[in-house]
This record gives C-alpha cells, sequence and structure tokens, in this order.
C-alpha cells in the first residue's frame, strides 16, 4: 500500500470531521451532517466512507449514521450499546465493530484505542448508550491524534500522555455542553501536546468558546489551528 505523508482532516462542522487517510481511506468521525446546521451545504452528502467511529450516541453526533451507513456501507467503530443500538436501527451486524474503553482494534491498516471522555451519552430515542468515549488514532504511516469527544477536562489525559503520546489533539472548547477554553488550555497541558484543532463550537450561540480564546490561554508555545467549517486541515 502507499502511503501518503500527510492525513488531511476536513471539518464538517461541530463535532464531524471527514478524515482522508495516509493509505487513502476516507474516515467520518461521528455522524451529524445532513441536518448539521454547521455543515456547508456541499459537504452535507457523503458518497464514499470506509469507516466511521463513533463517541457518543447523542443526536449532535450520529443522528445522520444510518442513512450514511445505507448509502456508503463503511466499518462502525463505537462503544458496545452504541453498536447495540445502531443494529436495532437496522444497521447491519457485520457492520459494526463494538469495543470499550482501553481496548485497540486495527483496521483497515488504521489502530484505534478507545480512551474515557466525562461526559453524558444516549440515543436520540432515550435509549441507553454506555458510556462516552474518546480515540486515539494512529493512521497508516504512523501519525498520531486524539480526538476528544464531547469531555470535559479530567486528570487521566497524563495518561493518554503517557501511554499513547498523541502529536495533534482535536479539542471541543464550546462551553455549556463540553469544556469551555479554560479548561480545553489544561487539557492541552495534561496532554503535552503542541498542535490543537479546536471543534464543537459556534454551532448553537450557548457555545461561546473561540480558538481565540484558547490561544490566549495556551502561550506562544501551542498552536491553535484557526477553523471553520468545510476548512481542510
Amino acid at each position: 500500500m502507499a502511503l501518503n505523508d500527510r492525513v488531511t482532516f476536513t471539518w464538517l462542522g461541530h463535532g464531524t470531521w471527514k478524515v482522508r487517510t495516509a493509505g487513502g481511506k476516507d474516515l467520518l468521525v461521528d455522524g451529524w451532517v445532513a441536518s448539521n446546521p454547521a455543515t456547508p451545504e456541499h459537504l452535507k452528502r457523503i458518497d464514499r466512507l470506509d469507516l466511521m467511529v463513533l463517541t457518543h450516541g447523542h443526536f449532535d453526533h450520529v443522528n445522520d449514521v444510518v442513512e450514511i451507513v445505507r448509502a456508503t456501507h463503511p466499518r462502525v467503530l463505537c462503544q458496545m450499546e452504541v453498536g447495540n443500538w445502531l443494529v436495532r436501527q437496522g444497521v447491519p451486524e457485520e457492520s459494526v465493530l463494538g469495543f470499550n474503553k482501553g481496548g485497540t482494534v486495527e483496521v483497515e491498516g488504521i489502530t484505534f484505542t478507545m480512551v474515557h471522555a466525562e461526559h453524558s451519552s444516549s440515543t436520540p430515542d432515550g435509549a441507553y448508550a454506555g458510556e462516552p468515549v474518546g480515540y486515539v488514532v494512529t493512521f497508516e504511516n504512523g501519525f498520531k491524534v486524539y480526538f476528544s469527544g464531547d469531555t470535559d477536562v479530567f486528570g487521566d489525559m497524563a495518561l493518554i500522555r503517557e501511554l499513547e503520546r498523541p502529536e495533534v489533539a482535536f479539542l471541543s472548547i464550546g462551553d455549556f455542553y463540553t469544556m469551555g477554553p479554560r479548561r480545553a488550555a489544561k487539557a492541552v497541558q495534561l496532554l503535552g501536546v503542541k498542535t490543537v484543532v479546536p471543534m464543537h463550537f459556534g454551532t448553537f450561540p450557548a457555545l461561546s468558546g473561540t480558538p481565540a480564546g484558547l490561544r490566549e490561554l495556551v502561550g506562544p508555545d501551542v498552536t491553535v489551528i484557526d477553523v471553520r467549517p468545510g476548512d481542510e486541515v
């Protein structure tokens, strides 16, 4: 397999990312696209997908998952209870890989380690969805990132640093439903990363955190990438 020296991340708005991996695979992180008010119109349709990972069951992360799976037939990686719910919605059982915190799986040459998150989780119809999670993803070329999901900061982010050593962190900063810039700055310190990509901000008025606010708090030694929905990183 020919590998690229770069992985590209396109922000579809809120907590959803479309990723082109080093091996040319298309990966979606969380499935809120067609009904996502922050997603640019030209990105609302997903025509090709190899993999999908889900952080938890809230509507703003899974609302379009079933339709996307029907159209593109990806492998879906998620927490076990979310996987069971997807099967009940008609997603083929063989398409779902449900595992749990601390577990590591390799699919299509990409390694996914499911890690802790401090949030809540239920499905749009109110079903129990287990606990929320984050992921450390190691791409085919060795590049390693951390997707926080909708977490608050927690002390064991230091263990993610010690055990996984991600190079880049994708962190929710909106406040109200997740950590805001002040607590995200502490997460940056615990994780030890030098590059941060903010997410889960600006979708609704309550999500008032901004990349500029985070940049002021982390100082000049950390690069905070200022992104808008539709931007490619």
